[in-house]
């Protein structure tokens, strides 16, 4: 694939512009994965299994294959709208400012509270995991769907926790990171010029709040699961619905936030 592919590909209309935005990046539980061009660039640059590994050869040529490309093509945007990249200079007092959003950010106290959120989730996971707390489980499913009771449905059981860890590991880092996002878009934001127009700061809030709706789901699955865990699990619940209002409240508008196809669909011949 070379630039002349990715500017087709970004003219084709049966891709929803702008998809992959403000997503939670998780694909395979995507029912958009064919209406979005990052998806299908990842297919074209990754067609098989193992170019999606880091320790393979082929992963890095497909790397620098979509980078050359990407780069060709911003070229010859920046010539078309008259800029020079390589006079581009960035100044140190910008740089300087930039290390300081990233840092307050980081220092804020959202940021801090979503990540002692994923120490919370680790700490819980590895302790499960040396309590033998999965194989005791798996172990007492087993000797019921032996049994064959008429009212019992382990497999179901079994899905339903799978379901539930899957959800809290995608999402345990996934938290913080876009409410970092959020927190530095806020800071960087200026109003006088973004008026009237959707912020950037409440589209990466919303997709915190949904991590976290989600991930508050999953874990009272699993105190259902694991009644006699409660001592560990509540404390994490209450926490991460303080962080869910915290968010809400620093971002009131990161709900109503539109977020193209998750949302609702364009008007026809939009997309």
């Amino acid at each position: 694939m070379d630039k002349e592919d990715l500017k087709r590909m970004a003219q084709n209309p049966k891709y929803i512009s702008g998809i992959y935005n403000y997503c939670d990046r998780w694909c395979e539980r995507c029912p958009f994965t064919a209406r979005c061009m990052n998806f299908a660039m990842g297919e074209e640059f990754f067609p098989n299994q193992e170019e999606h590994d880091l320790n393979n050869a082929a992963f890095w040529d497909q790397m620098h294959e979509m980078f050359r490309a990407t780069l060709g093509l911003i070229q010859e945007m920046a010539e078309e709208a008259g800029l020079d990249l390589d006079a581009l200079e960035v100044d140190d007092e910008v740089m300087e400012q930039e290390q300081r959003l990233q840092e307050d950010a980081r220092n804020h106290p959202l940021a801090r509270a979503a990540e002692a959120y994923t120490e919370q989730a680790i700490a819980w996971y590895e302790g499960a995991r040396e309590q033998g707390l999965f194989q005791e489980k798996e172990d007492t499913l087993n000797r019921t769907a032996r049994l064959g009771l008429a009212d019992a449905r382990p497999q179901e059981e079994a899905d339903a926790i799978i379901d539930a860890v899957e959800i809290i590991h995608w999402y345990q880092y996934q938290i913080h990171v876009k409410i970092l996002r959020a927190l530095h878009g806020d800071m960087e934001e200026r109003p006088e010029i973004l008026k009237d127009m959707p912020r950037d700061a409440d589209g990466s809030a919303k997709v915190s709040l949904i991590g976290i709706d989600r991930s508050i789901g999953a874990w009272r699955a699993l105190w259902t699961h694991f009644p006699d865990q409660e001592d560990a699990i509540l404390p994490i619940l209450v926490h991460l619905e303080r962080l869910r209002r915290s968010v809400e409240t620093a971002f009131p508008d990161a709900r109503a936030f539109f977020r193209p196809g998750f949302d609702g669909m364009p008007p026809e011949g939009e997309f």
